[in-house]
C-alpha cells in the first residue's frame, strides 16, 4: 500500500456509492429473519420430538 491516507480517502468515496437500506427496509428484513428462524425452529423441534417418540417405540 503506497499511502494509507489515500486508501482511507478511497474507502470513504466507495462508501458514499453504497445504497444503504432505509430504516423501514431494515426493520422489515429483520422481522423476516426472526419469523423464518422461528418457523425453522418449530419445524426442527417437531421433527426432533417425532423421531424421539419413534426411537422410544423401538428401544
Amino acid at each position: 500500500m503506497k499511502n494509507p491516507l489515500q486508501f482511507l480517502f478511497e474507502v470513504k468515496q466507495e462508501l458514499h456509492k453504497v445504497q444503504w437500506p432505509t430504516k423501514a427496509q431494515t426493520m422489515r428484513y429483520s422481522l423476516l429473519v426472526v419469523a423464518i428462524s422461528i418457523v425453522v425452529a418449530i419445524y426442527l423441534g417437531a421433527l426432533d420430538a417425532f423421531f424421539g417418540m419413534l426411537l422410544k417405540q423401538f428401544v
